[in-house]
């Protein structure tokens, strides 16, 4: 038999006593009801970062946009000519070597035509895919874009960018009666070798247009006008010229005619041992130069001048076949 403890009995307590939680207390509800009605005009904003201690330390002036192209990206195109010209040199030694086409010397290399249009070709692409992969990755932009081909603008133009190609040829039948030049030049011989006048109009209507245009328009032109912008707003302390809404720079009146004659003085030098170092054929080829200076910059658009250059190189073409039944008769030039 276990034993079991006994406990006195205790009376229940009455219900307000067991459960304290449920007598009223007026002054505390007062509170709470106090509490829940009164809310925050606004919240208090913690700072989330300590204010800097010096102002012109921690934030710069953001750096002004780049104007492309400008004079150092001219440098960067020379040095992609410069590897182009290099790689074209190796590809044609090996092509000598193996007796491509049956030329192994080079005077045979001066003397076939086809063969130097095909190594002027090469060195043209060359530079061109070179471009094509260095310039977008500086640009963060194409390469048209970023030197304002605007395509569009030259279909809509086209007839008056014709006519500016007729402007040209009326140029150089005055020049040729003012200053005429010898017989002779060198260019002549192209056109009597077999098969050479063909290719030189295909040539010179296509890509010699548009590669002279991409240089000398698309880069040394805006890179001229620019540096020239550039140094009269460090000689007179004046604010820069802003940005096009495109991006583009935009150019001071003074700094698009030295611009334009500048580009155009190694443009006809370029072309002057084609010409046999005259001087008529020269001051044409700036004066030619000068209109595509003026038709790439009032048109904002590369695709222009090089229309313009093309369709002028046709209308010597097609005057040069009539006069000479078809390229026979060269005397008759």
């Amino acid at each position: 038999m276990s034993y079991q403890p006994e406990f006195p009995e205790q009376e229940p307590l009455p219900l307000e006593a067991s459960h304290p939680e449920s007598t009223p207390q007026p002054a505390l509800e007062d509170s709470l009801q106090a509490l829940q009605y009164e809310q925050p005009t606004e919240e208090p904003q913690l700072p989330t970062e300590a204010p800097p201690l010096f102002d012109t330390w921690s934030q710069p002036e953001p750096p002004p946009e780049v104007r492309i192209p400008n004079p150092a990206h001219l440098g960067i195109l020379a040095i992609l000519v410069v590897a182009a010209a290099i790689i074209t040199g190796l590809l044609t030694q090996l092509a000598m070597h193996f007796h491509l086409f049956g030329v192994s010397t080079v005077e045979q290399l001066a003397n076939n035509i086809p063969y130097g249009i095909a190594t002027q070709v090469l060195l043209y692409l060359l530079v061109l895919v070179l471009c094509l992969i260095v310039f977008p990755l500086l640009w963060r932009k194409g390469l048209f874009a970023g030197l304002q081909w605007n395509g569009l603008i030259a279909i809509q133009q086209s007839g008056k960018l014709i006519l500016a190609a007729f402007g040209c040829f009326i140029l150089a039948i005055i020049d040729g009666i003012l200053i005429p030049s010898k017989g002779d030049a060198p260019i002549d011989e192209v056109f009597k070798a077999p098969g050479g006048a063909w290719l030189l109009v295909a040539f010179g209507i296509t890509l010699a247009p548009f590669f002279e245009e991409l240089a000398f328009r698309g880069f040394l032109l805006p890179a001229l006008a620019t540096a020239w912008d550039w140094f009269e707003e460090q000689s007179n302390h004046t604010p820069r010229l802003p940005l096009d809404l495109d991006g583009h720079p935009l150019w001071s009146q003074r700094a698009m005619i030295a611009g334009s004659i500048a580009a155009s003085l190694p443009f006809a030098a370029m072309h002057a041992a084609q010409t046999g170092y005259t001087l008529g054929p020269f001051l044409l080829l700036i004066c030619v130069s000068l209109v595509l200076c003026w038709v790439r910059l009032s048109t904002r658009s590369l695709a222009a001048s090089t229309l313009v250059h093309a369709s002028y190189n046709l209308i010597l073409f097609v005057l040069s076949f009539v006069l000479t039944d078809g390229f026979k008769h060269l005397d008759k030039l």
